[in-house]
């Protein structure tokens, strides 16, 4: 394992956060919070969605430092989210098998607050780790989609928001055939090319699943 599991859950959170675009209405949050085992929690509102879509940009930012000069910059967009979402760390052994861990948040702090204040932490992480060479952009062309690389050899390249990974395995090979006869279809149909690419991105998700394997829901809220 990389990083401790909320930093892994957080650093995760983050990425989809800034990736999502349908992130439109309350049904949307809620599913977004469910995913990410934001809880417990109150229902979200209309207000909540606004003020946790705001933070995306803020976050979209925190990628375009890390890329650009992951030093003082970096440092302070972190220092900023935490300044404002009013984050009062504390240890806390509620029950549930965890044991005593962090909270970042008070229980009752504004949805945005708790999310900001998780993920800054996360993040806080990667700077004083000199990690945040993980903090990627998806290198497909056209995307602009951002993700977290945990894997061991930091070999991830592409996002899943769009099947990026995938599409560009498939035209390197088309690439790579160029010229050629057509290629061979499989018993079941399938173009290699389509195959190989599927399977390299199953290998690299699996990896991903792996090591963020067992994170505890929301650790830090």
């Amino acid at each position: 394992m990389l990083f401790a599991h909320d930093t892994t859950a957080a650093l995760v959170l983050a990425a989809d956060l800034v990736n999502a675009d349908d992130l439109t209405d309350v049904a949307a949050l809620e599913a977004f919070l469910d995913k990410h085992l934001v809880e417990p929690r109150r229902a979200a509102t209309a207000a909540d969605v606004d003020a946790v879509h705001a933070l995306r940009p803020r976050l979209r930012a925190v990628w375009q430092a890390s890329n650009l000069d992951p030093g003082q910059p970096l440092a302070e967009l972190v220092n900023g989210l935490l300044r404002d979402s009013g984050a009062r760390p504390r240890l806390t052994d509620h029950g549930g098998g965890w044991g005593w861990h962090l909270h970042v948040t008070g229980p009752d702090a504004p949805l945005q607050h708790r999310i900001a204040a998780q993920v800054s932490f996360a993040l806080a992480d990667l700077v004083r780790l000199r990690e945040t060479g993980r903090l990627r952009r998806c290198e497909a062309p056209g995307c602009d989609a951002v993700l977290v690389d945990l894997s061991k050899n930091r070999s991830r390249r592409y996002c899943d928001t769009g099947n990026c990974g995938n599409r560009q395995h498939v035209a390197a090979y088309r690439e790579r055939r160029a010229g050629r006869e057509p290629a061979e279809r499989n018993a079941d149909g399938r173009d290699p090319a389509e195959r190989d690419a599927a399977e390299r991105d199953a290998a690299e998700r699996d990896e991903a699943d792996r090591d963020a394997a067992g994170r505890v829901p929301d650790e830090r809220s």
